[in-house]
């Protein structure tokens, strides 16, 4: 009997401990097992394959195929579903849309290639910057679907060159004409949907945003290259992933060199934004073991209402402009809670950097919000940092409960770092240029 309970308080105690250990959002919260599977769709699992050449789709990189391509998307939802698979060729096209059932695969050596006429691309109510408004559709969309898939080693092309070109000309003609007045599409747009995989594919040199995501759950980035701009011609808005109020997200082994956020959560905008159901918060979201190339990596965007529950961690910056950036904009109210940035090595500008955005401020006759950001921790890195701290104090939002912890920071700045206004601040075992760093 002894024996028995003995062996029965091992067991609990075991099941404590792991539970103790268990990997958690910064809530504590538990990083379910679903976060740990990355590996990408198997096609044999998902259906007929549907190979575009077979069904009078022409290898021609200058022959716009947007209907044909469609028109198999369709055959293959009204057979059941199965993989649209895009075959080693140049195909041209305007915007397409998947349906339930329905997968994109690109071979190796494929590359589907956007249009570079606005004309090809289909004007319909969608979310753009915090906004459900009129605008065009992505090269690839798809909405309201469970299973959807994008894999293979193959290239999504937005060929935004003409695109970005008109978008300069355009500011130098007016400085004050916003993104949407320069009309451009999306490269990839998936919207109220879930168990949604994208995988393996190159998404390069989108006119606007590269990926959109709004009102998704259970989404998972992987492997995936994201690439827009050159040396002489920068690609404006070109974020690499947005999340616009979407839950349970993984984001890993991604590579991001873009023109704009690498990672933006986005969620509304405007005075009223935290009362419009259509807004709303991004949560439960893990990014780990990404590259961040001359861009910023992760930033609470100037279109965000509401953050919960955000890991980033193991991610390397290759002259990344900030680790962690937070633009609080003066005319929503924004409230983000219990992120985490962990074990990040490389370069950049700032490690983290929070200041108001005001960049076409309208408080459409509405008293200022106040806004606040709680719970953030940066532990555990080693990083190359021309300003660490790019911190801006305001009366218009609140910090809180940070901790700054066993940072090594080699800088060549001499600013003194000043935090005071930050409540409960933790700043422990932070080391500039090999020497303890003290906080005023």
């Amino acid at each position: 009997m002894k024996k028995h309970i003995l062996l029965c308080l091992i067991a609990v105690t075991a099941t404590f401990n792991l539970a103790l250990s268990a990997d958690r959002f910064p809530d504590g919260t538990e990083i379910t097992a679903w976060f740990q599977e990355s590996k990408p769709a198997d096609l044999e699992q998902l259906g007929k394959q549907y190979i575009v050449t077979d069904y009078k789709v022409l290898q021609d990189s200058n022959l716009l195929q947007t209907d044909q391509l469609q028109a198999v998307i369709d055959l293959a939802q009204q057979e059941g579903g199965g993989v649209i698979v895009i075959p080693k060729g140049t195909f041209l096209s305007g915007s397409l849309f998947f349906r339930q059932g329905t997968h994109l695969h690109l071979c190796e050596g494929a590359k589907l290639k956007g249009s570079d006429d606005i004309s090809h691309f289909k004007l319909l109510e969608t979310r753009m910057e915090g906004q459900t408004l009129k605008y065009f559709a992505a090269l690839i969309n798809a909405d309201g679907l469970d299973g959807f898939t994008v894999s293979g080693k193959g290239v999504i092309d937005g060929n935004g060159f003409r695109y970005w070109r008109s978008f300069w000309l355009r500011r130098q003609y007016n400085p004050k004409c916003t993104n949407l007045e320069e009309m451009r599409p999306r490269l990839l747009y998936v919207s109220k949907s879930k168990n949604i995989h994208i995988s393996d594919v190159s998404l390069i040199n989108s006119p606007f945003w590269t990926s959109h995501f709004y009102k998704c759950d259970k989404l998972k980035v992987t492997g995936i290259k994201f690439i827009a701009g050159t040396k002489s011609l920068r690609a404006p808005s070109s974020d690499g992933i947005d999340l616009d109020v979407c839950s349970n997200v993984l984001i890993k082994n991604c590579y991001f060199r873009v023109d704009d956020d690498g990672i933006a959560l986005k969620g509304g905008k405007g005075p009223t934004a935290d009362k419009d159901p259509n807004n709303g918060s991004n949560r439960n979201i893990l990014i780990e073991d990404n590259t961040f190339n001359n861009c910023p990596a992760l930033t609470l965007g100037s279109e965000s209402v509401f953050t919960q529950n955000v890991i980033m961690r193991r991610c390397h910056m290759e002259s990344a402009y900030t680790v962690f950036l937070i633009k609080m904009r003066p005319d929503t109210p924004q409230h983000h809670a219990n992120i985490l940035v962990e074990d990040i090595t490389g370069s950049g500008r700032s490690l983290v950097a929070i200041r108001p955005w005001t960049q076409f401020f309208d408080l459409q006759g509405h008293p200022e919000p106040f806004s606040s950001a709680k719970n953030i921790t940066i532990r555990n890195c080693r990083v190359t940092m021309d300003n660490a701290f790019s911190i801006a104090k305001s009366d218009r939002y609140e910090l809180a409960q940070f901790s700054f912890e066993n940072l090594h920071i080699i800088s060549s700045s001499s600013h003194k770092i000043q935090l005071d206004f930050i409540d409960s601040l933790n700043f422990s075992h932070v080391y500039m240029n090999g020497k303890v760093l003290a906080t005023l």
